[in-house]
């Protein structure tokens, strides 16, 4: 890092909010952060969402920055929380969120300065570039090609700067988002509906795919129930306002379906229809299944693994979207107007 040079003398200053459940890639986060050169932070606030902290955050992994470095406690209520807990303290014009399992390349700190110095006043969030790195040896799994996609995300808070007084405008991030999932985008709309603008900037910030075992993919489903909560506050087409990839619910509910009404009909005495419905059931499986093999690196494990949870995703996409349902009826958006 390098003080602030002249030529960045009337870029606006910034703050960056850091989100953490004390992972290891913390220090590899902050120490990327410290080596970018070109116009450094005012501050980083890194926030800690332990339930209970048990030992020390690895802040001296910040080197040069350690003295701009401040630390809060959010409680383990999730990474919305967290991060409002963040950016409502930070003073800054600008506040720039990164997860705690990216590292920003060398020249992050001068592109991010070139986004900032662009922005008109009816910028309100400027979005990093995100770069996964993938195995060149061989194909990549399910998991990392799951990861990758946030290379196409839109809005993600993995880098992702907004003008602090837009957050204030909008009350921040909902924190009716438990996890790392749609309260970005959720946040995305409701600063786009306040009127203000937001765009991608040249920066590039590097994600790497965090080790994971073979039932992530079953795990992740409860995020159906966030979609299910987006859908009651921003309507049916926030998929297209949010830019974000529809998903196979669809093809779930379809193939849930065909499971119910093939055990349906076998408890009433209908063979017949009990076999059509069982031979939908296998037939969606088996062409899950095999989107996920497809494109994999087809090693055994690899491939029970995709086999045995494309069994269980589909009712539990379901299950997850239902319960998402039920639990935010009535469910209003935040923030205000601009």
């Amino acid at each position: 890092m390098t003080d602030t040079p002249s030529s960045f003398s009337s870029v606006p200053a910034y703050a960056v909010v850091v989100p953490t459940i004390g992972r290891p890639c913390l220090a590899d986060c902050l120490r990327a952060l410290a080596a970018a050169t070109g116009h450094p932070p005012t501050e980083v606030v890194v926030v800690d969402d332990r339930p209970a902290p048990a030992g020390e955050l690895p802040l001296e992994a910040a080197g040069v920055l350690r003295g701009r470095l401040r630390t809060l406690r959010s409680g383990g209520r999730g990474p919305a929380a967290a991060r409002n807990t963040g950016w409502r303290t930070v003073t800054a014009p600008w506040t720039v969120f990164l997860d705690d399992d990216v590292q920003v390349l060398p020249d992050w700190s001068r592109l991010l300065a070139e986004d900032l110095a662009g922005a008109d006043g009816a910028t309100g969030g400027i979005q990093g570039r995100l770069c996964v790195p993938l195995p060149a040896d061989r194909r990549p799994t399910d998991w990392e090609r799951g990861t990758a996609g946030l290379e196409r995300a839109a809005w993600a808070t993995a880098d992702m700067a907004y003008r602090t007084a837009a957050l204030a405008q909008v009350h921040g991030f909902d924190e009716r988002f438990p996890r790392a999932f749609r309260e970005d985008a959720d946040l995305a709309l409701r600063v786009r509906d306040a009127g203000w603008t937001l765009r991608r900037g040249r920066r590039t910030t590097r994600h790497p795919v965090r080790p994971a075992d073979r039932w992530v993919s079953v795990r992740t489903q409860r995020g159906n129930a966030d979609d299910a909560l987006m859908t009651r506050l921003h309507g049916r087409d926030w998929w297209i306002r949010a830019g974000a990839p529809r998903g196979r619910l669809a093809r779930h509910a379809l193939v849930t379906a065909g499971a119910l009404v093939a055990a349906g009909c076998a408890a009433a005495g209908r063979p017949r229809a009990a076999g059509a419905a069982a031979a939908l059931w296998a037939l969606g499986t088996a062409e899950f299944a095999l989107a996920r093999i497809a494109p994999g690196p087809r090693t055994a494990r690899e491939i029970t693994t995709m086999l045995a949870t494309s069994v269980v995703i589909p009712p539990l996409a379901i299950r997850h979207w239902a319960d998402g349902l039920i639990r935010h009826r009535g469910a209003a958006p935040l923030g205000g107007t601009r």
